[in-house]
């Protein structure tokens, strides 16, 4: 796969700012346009060359990518299509005097679009087609859900009203995760393709246990004595089970003790479970009896 210097393309440091970003792609676009080079196949390579430059440069999130990567990383990351993704050209060409709308533009006979897969389909006579919106849908999840995968029923509303999507969440679906179902999102402009539906979990709390990405945290209380002597104790799981832990004699106070492979699953299927963390909350007493007192007394005299 050949290297892409995107900064070297543009003719601009790599510590460019925005606007000298864009002052640079607007020298090279009215060079390069289609309008001006009038089907001369060097200027057109040229010019898909400095659009995807701007593309992933004028993009902080890609521009990111881009440095930490390269150029190669970069391109085993981010397809064609994934670099013109939701990027609309079409506010730029209008400053430049281009006109167009929606992510195509014309200006004379040449018509061109960046949407979809192949960003640059020129042509001279007809509208190019251009891929539809992506569409994002935050989906509420309980941990038991993420626990055991579930499906649900959810109502999109896109270009062409509310749309019924059954989805099927696998097991492992902890926050941030997310599923994309190709060709659900918003109706192609001219017969485009539709876009995509990506489907971003967001788990919701739980009286009982507490998430961090497949790990869970449970709280269990024992007494003072069981924490100086030491002690047994039952910890409830999320799949239903009943552990048996042992504290051994002398436990801090917000001790956490880890029981491999109680957690969530791991979404990939690949991968271990998560853990479960018990956390030991000490009970200490706010008021004691006279015997406890007495009790307590002698054991101070002894050192303890």
């Amino acid at each position: 796969m050949p290297e892409k210097d995107y900064y070297k393309i543009l003719g601009i440091q790599k510590t460019a700012s925005d606007d000298e970003i864009k002052k640079a792609y607007r020298k090279l676009a009215m060079k390069y346009h289609p309008d001006h080079t009038k089907g001369d196949k060097p200027s057109e390579e040229k010019f898909k060359q400095i659009s995807e430059a701007y593309a992933v440069l004028s993009d902080q999130e890609k521009r990111k990518q881009y440095d930490l990567y390269g150029s190669s990383g970069f391109q085993q990351k981010y397809s064609q299509e994934d670099i013109f993704r939701n990027f609309d050209f079409s506010d730029i060409f209008k400053e430049f005097g281009f006109g167009g709308q929606g992510g195509a533009g014309k200006r004379g006979n040449v018509r061109f679009s960046f949407g979809g897969g192949s960003p640059f389909g020129f042509n001279t006579q007809q509208q190019a087609a251009a891929r539809g919106s992506d569409l994002k849908y935050e989906m509420p999840l309980t941990l038991r859900e993420v626990m055991s995968g579930t499906q649900k029923t959810v109502q999109i509303r896109n270009d062409s009203g509310v749309e019924k999507v059954t989805v099927q969440i696998p097991k492992g679906m902890i926050s941030g995760k997310r599923l994309r179902l190709a060709g659900k999102g918003e109706r192609g402009a001219y017969g485009g393709p539709r876009g995509d539906l990506y489907i971003v979990s967001k788990v919701l709390e739980d009286p009982l246990f507490q998430a961090n990405g497949y790990d869970l945290t449970i709280d269990r209380e024992i007494r003072l004595t069981e924490a100086i002597l030491g002690t047994r104790i039952n910890v409830p799981t999320l799949e239903g089970k009943e552990l048996s832990l042992k504290i051994p004699p002398g436990a801090k106070h917000k001790t956490k003790m880890r029981l491999t492979g109680h957690g969530l699953p791991n979404m990939n299927g690949k991968e271990k479970n998560g853990d479960l963390f018990v956390r030991i909350n000490i009970n200490m007493p706010v008021s004691l009896t006279e015997e406890q007192r007495e009790i307590v007394e002698k054991l101070a005299s002894t050192g303890l």
